[in-house]
C-alpha cells in the first residue's frame, strides 16, 4: 500500500507501532518492523543515554527495515538527559523519531540536520497545526478513545481526523481505537495517511511484557477503560483494575484538592512490576478502548497482514459492490 506517509519512512504499509513505556524495546520494534510497519523504540524506557545506544544496537541486529525512537519531552524538576538522548539517537543512525509530550521545536534543528524526519504526537488540531509550522514532517492525531494521554477536548476520531483533514499539508495518522483493517480502511477515509497502534501491538506475541497483561487485553472489553488524573488536567486512559478504582476513591474524596502527590503511590514507578513481573494491580496502566476489539495474541507479522488482507478487501471488495 503506497501512502504519503510510507513514502515519507520507507516502509510497506502505512502502519505505525507508537511508543509505550515500559513496552517498546527492540523486540518489538524490529518484529513490527520487519513485518512492514514502523516499530518504534521508547527512548525514555532506556534509563540512560548509553543505554538508549545500547538498545538501538540491539534493534538494528535484528532488523535491516527502518525503525524509529519515541523521545517524550515532558515537564520535570530534574528532566531527563535530552542532548544525550538525541545525541545517541543522531550517532545510531536512526533516521525516524515520534516525539511527544512538549513542543519540540528546540529539538527539531539536531534532528533534522541529521536526516531525521520527525511525526509528532497531537490530541487537537491546533497541537498539529503547531506541529506543522515548526517543521515537523507528519504527525499522528490521537482522539479521545486513545491509551494514554488523549488531551483534554475529548475529540473522538470521527470528528478529529477530518478537522486535521482540513487543516493540515503534512501527512498524518490516526492513533486511538486502531486494531484492524477496519481501522485502517476508516482511518484513510477520513484523511488519514495511516495508523498508529500501541495497544494493539502490546497483545502480540514479541511484545516483551508479562503474558498477564496480555490475557487482561483479551480479555477486557470495550467498557473497561477509565480516565483518571482528570482534576489534575493530566489525563489518562487506563485499564480498570484495583489500583484504578483507589485512585477514583481518592480523587472523588478529595475534589477539586486532590494533588499529584495524593495519587502518587497509584502512577509512579509502576510500569516495570506490571509490564514484567505481571503483578496487574500494582498501579495504573495505560490502555485503549481497543481493547474491546482485541481478541488473540498474534505475531506482528500475522497481525499486520491480516490488517492489510482486510483493508484490501474492504477497499477492493466490500465498497466497490456498493457503489451503483
Amino acid at each position: 500500500m503506497k501512502t504519503r506517509i510510507t513514502e515519507l519512512f520507507g516502509i510497506r504499509y502505512p502502519i505505525i507501532q507508537g511508543g509505550m513505556h515500559f513496552v517498546g524495546f527492540a523486540e518489538l520494534a524490529a518484529a513490527v518492523s520487519n513485518a512492514g510497519g514502523l516499530g518504534i523504540i521508547t527512548g525514555l524506557t532506556q534509563r540512560t543515554p548509553e543505554d538508549l545506544a545500547r538498545e538501538i544496537a540491539r534493534c538494528r541486529a535484528m532488523t535491516d527495515k527502518p525503525f524509529g525512537v519515541n523521545l517524550t519531552f515532558l515537564p520535570a524538576v530534574k528532566p531527563p538527559d535530552y542532548p544525550g538522548y538525541v545525541k545517541a539517537i543522531v550517532e545510531g543512525g536512526v533516521k525516524i523519531v515520534e516525539t511527544a509530550g512538549n513542543n519540540p521545536q528546540k529539538w527539531l534543528p539536531a534532528l533534522q540536520e541529521a536526516g531525521i524526519k520527525v511525526i509528532h504526537k497531537c490530541t487537537s488540531v491546533r497541537h498539529a497545526l503547531k506541529a506543522e509550522s515548526i517543521g515537523c514532517d507528519a504527525v499522528s492525531v490521537d482522539g479521545f478513545e486513545c491509551g494514554g494521554h488523549p488531551g483534554e477536548d475529548d475529540i473522538p476520531n470521527f470528528i478529529l481526523l477530518p478537522r486535521a483533514a482540513e487543516e493540515l499539508k503534512i501527512p498524518f495518522v490516526a492513533s486511538g481505537g486502531m486494531a484492524d483493517g477496519r481501522s485502517l480502511v476508516a482511518a484513510l477515509a477520513l484523511g488519514a495517511e495511516g495508523m498508529n497502534m500501541g495497544t494493539r501491538f502490546m497483545a502480540t506475541k514479541e511484545a516483551p511484557i508479562h503474558q498477564n497483561v496480555k490475557d487482561a487485553l483479551v480479555a477486557a472489553s470495550e467498557l473497561d477503560t477509565r480516565l483518571v488524573m482528570r482534576p489534575l488536567r493530566n489525563t489518562e486512559r487506563v485499564l480498570n483494575n484495583a489500583a484504578t478504582e483507589r485512585l477514583l476513591e481518592k480523587e472523588k474524596a478529595l475534589g477539586a484538592a486532590v494533588t499529584f502527590n495524593d495519587i502518587l503511590g497509584e502512577v509512579a514507578g509502576v510500569y516495570p512490576r506490571i509490564m514484567q513481573q505481571g503483578e496487574m494491580d500494582a498501579g495504573v496502566w495505560s490502555c485503549g478502548m481497543v481493547a474491546g476489539l482485541i481478541r488473540d495474541v498474534p505475531t506482528c507479522a500475522e497481525l499486520i497482514e491480516r490488517i492489510m488482507a482486510e483493508a484490501r478487501a474492504l477497499i477492493t471488495k466490500r465498497l466497490p459492490g456498493m457503489v451503483i
